[in-house]
């Protein structure tokens, strides 16, 4: 798992120990990244949307969560990893 974020390294760092995070926050300040997977849609904009994409070993993107809710998103996320891993 991998999050991204338009802030710089060090604040990405300081928020990843502050949240405890077990993953990588990796900093897209560019916002180039943010652009090529439809969280902004220029590079102009402060703040990115939350969205996320489930990747799977082989690269190939399994699912794509435009609309995401804090609460639920792990757990739905779970869900589908478990579904594509049984429809293997």
């Amino acid at each position: 798992m991998l999050g991204v974020s338009f802030d710089s390294v060090a604040d990405n760092a300081k928020f990843a120990r502050k949240h405890g995070f077990p993953f990588k926050l990796l900093s897209d300040p560019s916002r180039s990244m943010g652009v090529a997977y439809g969280a902004a849609p220029n590079t102009s904009v402060a703040a990115a949307k939350r969205i996320s994409y489930l990747i799977g070993p082989d690269g190939i993107v399994r699912a794509v969560y435009e609309d995401v809710s804090v609460a639920r998103h792990a757990a739905q996320v779970l869900a589908d990893i478990d579904a594509d891993e049984r429809a293997r």
